[in-house]
């Protein structure tokens, strides 16, 4: 089996920055054409605008993929550009901060929003457009057609009251997940989620930037000792996109340098 996604389509959200920016240039560099797709156009001109606009394997989308009408323009701009979609990875997340005892905040409820219900939507909406393609081509059932990969976090798992919506939506990623993956093997669509933990998120280095002793707390609560690269978590990211990982559905893949391993240290479950 190979590694390679050369040739392939993928649609990358939260593509704008951090680890989504990352996991979608990792793909194109790769020789996959990408769909980079963010709220924030600004930043996506930035990043990727003049690639973009050229004749090459990169485009962008700019819109709010908590609204479905969103997500639709996004699937349809996809197909108008590459013609099929083999990838999605759902890499849009949001990390806040949220008072346990307070049922004022929506903090919870955009988490939420973000984390859970637009994966799931997109998920949904792309799986059914890759059905009717495989149906149109004649693929036989079962045939290895898209395989969708959701970001999680440790934070799914360790209990740390002040990620109480961030553990939510993680740990609803996961179970969307394997639910997914036993809905969609039929028609050949593998689903897996990368569990992330000590890994250089955009979330992770604002936090750092603001609080200095965050690193080494990270560190020591880290069996490897360190944190990772955005790249690191791309690679992982490949081999689940690729027909490596052909009989790899359902699955929930940590890479957190070990720190599911150990009990809950005093350091945010990014």
């Amino acid at each position: 089996m190979s590694f390679s996604v050369s040739g392939k389509s993928a649609i990358v959200t939260g593509a704008a920055n951090g680890l989504g920016l990352a996991i979608a240039r990792h793909l194109l560099d790769r020789g996959a054409s990408v769909m980079f797709a963010d709220i924030d156009e600004a930043k996506l001109e930035a990043e990727i605008g003049e690639e973009a606009r050229g004749e090459g394997a990169a485009r962008l989308f700019a819109g709010d993929l908590t609204q479905k009408l969103t997500i639709a323009n996004l699937i349809s701009a996809t197909f108008d550009a590459f013609d099929r979609v083999d990838i999605l990875v759902n890499a849009s997340r949001r990390c806040h901060m949220s008072e346990v005892l307070n049922p004022d905040t929506d903090l919870v409820e955009a988490m939420w929003q973000q984390n859970v219900m637009t994966a799931l939507r997109l998920s949904q909406m792309v799986a059914k457009r890759m059905i009717q393609t495989a149906e149109k081509s004649g693929l036989e059932k079962g045939t290895p057609i898209c395989s969708i990969i959701n970001l999680s976090s440790v934070a799914a798992v360790r209990v740390q009251p002040q990620l109480l919506g961030y553990s939510m939506a993680s740990a609803a990623v996961e179970q969307m997940t394997r639910t997914l993956a036993v809905a969609l093997a039929p028609q050949g669509i593998r689903v897996n989620a990368v569990s992330i933990g000590s890994v250089m998120s955009a979330s992770l280095h604002s936090a750092l930037k603001e609080t200095p002793d965050l690193r080494e707390k990270i560190e020591a609560g880290t069996p490897l000792g360190r944190i990772a690269a955005p790249d690191e978590l791309a690679e992982t990211i490949q081999y689940l996109a690729s027909d490596a990982s052909a009989f790899v559905t359902g699955q929930v893949l940590a890479v957190d340098g070990g720190r599911g391993l150990l009990d809950a240290v005093a350091a945010p479950a990014f």
